[in-house]
């Protein structure tokens, strides 16, 4: 299993494809800005393009937002301060009770502790097997997760996942998903063993759970991602899992090659 821990460091389906869509919150881009964000994090937004995300997915500062998996708080030092006078944060942690992801989670916590007073209430529940109560049903507006959903796979319950997001969700209400993007000619491992998950296969997990699928973005197509690597999507940055070895080769090819999916709960 690749654990919360791991996070820390850390074509596909024939449907319309779209852009990031309007012009970003100029509010939502100062908080992508801010200086006070943890300089590691502010180093991969050109990977990770964070404002460009979010704007597809919606965002809005009065929203009620949940967080699955938010691992070393790349974008919950984001979503705090944006949502903090208007809207509302939800952060859905991995449960207590295995000891690195419980590091990772104690990190998570003191970091964001540290910063209470820029990134206001950060409201936690959890989410894993057999904890889905994310936030109350038909509470939020927003979902999001990022580069989570082949975990949930790996341990066998990410159809469960997606329930619960779906409970939480007002009718219309957004689930937002990054992953990495598996090869669309090969067969999908149910357990995304090697870290990738194939978009149509994303899609087609996601509307079993009961969303409707919106559209997709390529902000964070990265087409030097051959798929193949010898530890899987983590040989690449930011994890590195092969250290010194070819390290130059893995980072000249950067992170890997993400889709970007937007799911809607239907109004009715």
């Amino acid at each position: 299993m690749r654990n919360f821990l791991a996070a820390l460091f850390v074509l596909t389906f024939m449907a319309p494809a779209h852009s990031a869509g309007s012009a970003p919150d100029p509010a939502l881009a100062a908080a992508v800005a801010s200086p006070a964000r943890t300089i590691a994090f502010r180093a991969r937004d050109g990977a990770r393009h964070p404002t460009e995300e979010l704007t597809f997915f919606g965002l809005h500062p009065s929203m009620t937002a949940v967080e699955l998996w938010p691992g070393g708080g790349y974008w919950t030092e984001i979503l705090g301060p944006y949502l903090k006078d208007q809207g509302r944060y939800y952060g859905a942690l991995p449960p207590p009770g295995d000891p690195e992801e419980d590091r990772g989670v104690a990190r998570w916590r003191a970091r964001m502790a540290a910063e209470k007073d820029r990134l206001g209430a950060l409201q936690e529940t959890i989410l894993g097997k057999g904890h889905y109560d994310i936030a109350p049903p038909g509470s939020a507006d927003l979902v999001v997760t990022f580069r989570n959903l082949h975990n949930w796979m790996y341990d066998g319950y990410a159809n469960e996942a997606l329930k619960a997001c779906l409970r939480a969700l007002k009718p219309g209400g957004i689930l937002g998903v990054e992953d990495h993007r598996g090869p669309a000619n090969e067969p999908q491992d149910p357990r995304a063993k090697n870290g990738y998950v194939r978009q149509d296969y994303a899609i087609d997990l996601a509307q079993k759970a009961g969303f409707e699928f919106v559209g997709s973005s390529e902000i964070n197509a990265n087409p030097r991602d051959t798929k193949h690597w010898v530890d899987g999507v983590w040989t690449l940055p930011p994890t590195l899992s092969q250290g010194a070895k070819d390290r130059a080769r893995y980072l000249a090819i950067g992170e890997a090659d993400n889709f970007v999916l937007k799911f809607r709960k239907p109004r009715h």
